[in-house]
């Protein structure tokens, strides 16, 4: 079975690792890795493959960034020329990306089996693109593997038959023990002063979260305040570093 796993961001990666590596001994199966370069930083994709364990990727389509519309249109482009080059069962989407959504549409339109791993997840806000991208790719999935009993619910609620939904558990925990070994030997907190389960941990980087100066500001306002009684630890993303830059928020 020749099963082709399309990933294209960030997050893909960390939950595309459990898989491959669940996948890579079971005889019979060969998987094909496709980086779409939806999010491309050579540096940073360098350690994740590292970091993962993950193979280099077979095919990189180098989309790369631009408005919705525009990536998505590309990614279905160069999406489509790659599958119908290469012969595949069944193509493995996971997350909620742009990438996840035009792989399924053109595996679908290609009557290809797709599985889309991290199914049901919900938000219930149609602004979010994810949300968007996250209801059509799982009307359109085969099989949908979800990462918890909710999402099961949310499946039903939107009328997925019981045979297309499996509860398979959450594979960024799986994902995280895989790394943990090499977490905790780094110490990053512990570098910065501060005590194992005596700090709080932060990420902030969804656009409509970082995107606007006031809603960006009242964040941090509230993070000052709740700093004042627990030390916060922020990896800062890209975006979340650009904004507070651009946005002249100081940072306490």
């Amino acid at each position: 079975m020749h099963v082709t796993h399309i990933v294209g961001a960030r997050p893909n990666f960390m939950k595309i690792a459990p898989v491959l590596r669940a996948l890579r001994d079971h005889e019979g199966v060969r998987n094909r890795l496709v980086h779409t370069g939806q999010h491309y930083d050579k540096a940073l994709s360098e350690v994740l493959f590292e970091d993962l364990s993950l193979p280099q990727p077979d095919a990189n389509l180098a989309v790369g960034s631009g408005s919705h519309a525009e990536q998505t249109a590309n990614l279905l482009v160069r999406i489509e020329a790659d599958l119908l080059e290469t012969r595949t069962d069944c193509v493995v989407v996971v997350g909620d990306v742009n990438s996840t959504l035009a792989a399924t549409l053109v595996a679908a339109k290609c009557h290809i089996k797709v599985v889309h791993v991290e199914a049901g997840l919900r938000s219930g806000d149609r602004r979010m693109p994810e949300e968007i991208n996250r209801l059509v790719t799982d009307q359109l999935s085969d099989r949908l593997y979800t990462h918890s009993r909710s999402a099961d619910v949310n499946l039903r609620a939107e009328g997925v038959s019981e045979e297309r939904i499996r509860f398979v558990g959450n594979v960024m925990i799986d994902a995280l023990d895989a790394v943990r070994p090499r977490v905790e030997r780094f110490k990053a907190a512990e570098a910065r002063g501060l005590a194992p389960g005596d700090y709080g941990l932060v990420t902030l980087h969804r656009p409509s979260n970082v995107d606007d100066p006031d809603q960006l500001a009242e964040i941090f306002a509230a993070l000052d305040e709740i700093a004042c009684d627990l030390p916060l630890l922020l990896p800062a993303h890209p975006r979340t570093r650009q904004r507070v830059q651009e946005f002249g928020i100081e940072l306490k």
